[in-house]
């Protein structure tokens, strides 16, 4: 299953392997609502408000905890593409010491936090006791969690996508089955969907276990690679804390314009809610591509063909402005259908309709920064990502979002143009480091 992006199209490589990706991405999402469904089913708004604000949270831990696996990938990917597969090894090795101490000290800390977060999220007081009970069940589920992402992230480093989209297929189809259990049978409420959440994940990696010792790998591990090398650990984190505070900063802007729409009234806050939730599906193509660009790239440059990785990158772009450009075309007219898809609610799909048509314009500014961020995390510059998605979240995004709802008060379309506005500042800087990187090399060689 491993995919050698170092010879042969270069289009059909990235196809075989962000295909795979992106149905990860998929049933990762559909993984992350089954708990939601789920509960609507048998239970009341407390339990359901529970379930979402707990939900939130986990969402942005497992973010940040793919952010900083981004290390091992890139790290695995750089030390196979040059043939250095004892590098690739220790990277391995260092990665289940590095996340195994680092989960089971964030499980044991975030347990203890667990009524604060809550407090933390303004928790409704009939919903704190569950979102209490689900969070501390999660918490306590950290390190299967982390087991399952670094799994994933060693496997793409040897470019193998196929096996993390089997791994998540499991997992979530055991989650479902295990919330059906939990919730409809035993009535164990939001406490059930989080110990059905935390079990799927823990069958899953047990399975991946089952399938590493059956399945050669393509690297031979010995004990001794669990040992800390400093050079090795140092690397790591050098490309994956940037992506991992990224990525959580990522995720309080999002928040914060959520507080923006919240501050409009019910309509307007529930219109932004279901758009937000479109964008998420629309969005897994940008992040399958930038996951593309950073495991084969990766490879790419630790064979010192730079020219090939540039390829990769400008495959991605390609792919990223057509679809970007299609979906504007598509949403334009069919905003209310898909809005109307989740509420029957005419003032409500009014309102979301308009947002969706500004917000899916980010569809293709975001498409081209993340392909470019994938290539500079390739190059093990993780840290021009971090800079550019800043800098325009801090100085764009939300400034503009806050700016167009003070403005506008009547429509959301320049809320959701501004989001766009963000991503088009981010656009302008990736093609500066890029065209910075680019000089680096052509002076270098």
């Amino acid at each position: 299953m491993e995919i050698d992006a170092t010879r042969g199209s270069v289009w059909k490589t990235m196809r075989r392997f962000a295909l795979p990706y992106l149905c990860s991405y998929f049933l990762q999402t559909l993984y992350g609502m089954a708990d939601l469904f789920i509960i609507g089913q048998f239970e009341g708004a407390a339990s359901i408000t529970a379930v979402s604000i707990g939900s939130q949270v986990m969402h942005m831990v497992t973010v940040m905890l793919v952010g900083l696996a981004m290390g091992t990938t890139v790290t695995i990917a750089q030390a196979v593409g040059g043939g250095k597969r004892e590098q690739a090894a220790w990277a391995t090795g260092n990665t289940v010491t590095l996340f195994l101490g680092c989960s089971l000290v964030l499980a044991a800390l975030l347990t203890f936090l667990a009524q604060p977060v809550a407090a933390l999220m303004h928790t409704p007081a009939e919903a704190i006791p569950g979102t209490v009970d689900y969070l501390v069940i999660c918490f306590l589920g950290i390190p299967f969690i982390t087991a399952y992402n670094i799994i994933s992230a060693i496997f793409r480093g040897l470019g193998n996508s196929r096996s993390p989209m089997i791994f998540i297929a499991i997992a979530c189809a055991a989650n479902i089955l295990l919330d059906v259990l939990f919730m409809g049978t035993f009535q164990m409420g939001p406490a059930g969907a989080a110990l059905g959440t935390t079990l799927s994940q823990a069958i899953s990696v047990v399975i991946s276990l089952v399938m590493i010792r059956r399945y050669h790998l393509g690297i031979t591990f010995r004990k001794e690679y669990l040992k800390p090398r400093g050079d090795v650990i140092r690397k790591l984190l050098r490309i994956g804390v940037p992506i991992a505070l990224q990525d959580g900063f990522i995720q309080v802007a999002f928040l914060t314009i959520t507080v923006i729409a919240n501050e409009r009234g019910i309509t307007d806050a529930a219109a932004v809610g279901i758009v937000e939730k479109i964008i998420s599906f629309v969005f897994l193509v940008p992040s399958s591509l930038l996951s593309t660009v950073s495991a084969l790239g990766a490879q790419n440059i630790g064979a010192h063909q730079g020219d090939r990785a540039r390829a990769i990158l400008k495959d991605s772009l390609k792919a990223a402005a057509a679809f970007g450009i299609f979906m504007i075309l598509v949403m334009q007219p069919a905003a209310p259908y898909f809005v109307g898809a989740f509420t029957a609610d005419p003032e409500v799909i009014g309102a979301g309709a308009p947002y969706l048509r500004g917000y899916i314009v980010d569809t293709l500014f975001a498409g081209i920064h993340f392909s470019f961020s994938g290539y500079f995390c390739a190059c093990g510059r993780s840290e021009f990502s971090f800079i550019h998605n800043v800098i325009s979240i801090v100085l764009a995004r939300i400034p503009l979002a806050y700016a167009a709802s003070k403005a506008f008060p009547d429509t959301l379309l320049p809320m959701g143009l501004a989001t766009a506005g963000g991503s088009l500042v981010s656009v302008f800087i990736c093609i500066g480091l890029y065209g910075k990187l680019a000089g680096r090399d052509k002076r270098e060689g």
